[in-house]
């Protein structure tokens, strides 16, 4: 039985989410610090539902990685929804 190519997908997505998550952890670790865009920039889109990602940032936090928005104040509480910009 083989793997058909939506299953293909969704494995690589999760991967690549992953992946994500686990620069995200190291950069923010290291620098004490995330910007909210660059978290948004970082997940493949659509890859974690509103529960997963108040979680990746609530364990974000926990790690002791601030999370700043765009002019760099921390934020006091925790993003509900991805930042959008208009093009």
């Amino acid at each position: 039985m083989g793997v058909d190519a939506g299953s293909e997908e969704a494995l690589r997505s999760g991967s690549d989410s992953h992946e994500a998550r686990k620069t995200l952890f190291q950069t923010g670790i290291r620098r004490g610090w995330l910007f909210l865009e660059e978290i948004d920039r970082a997940l493949p889109a659509g890859s974690l539902s509103p529960p997963e990602r108040w979680l990746l940032f609530y364990s974000l936090r926990a790690a002791g990685v601030e999370i700043r928005d765009e002019l760099g104040v921390p934020l006091e509480a925790l993003p509900r929804e991805p930042s959008r910009q208009d093009a």
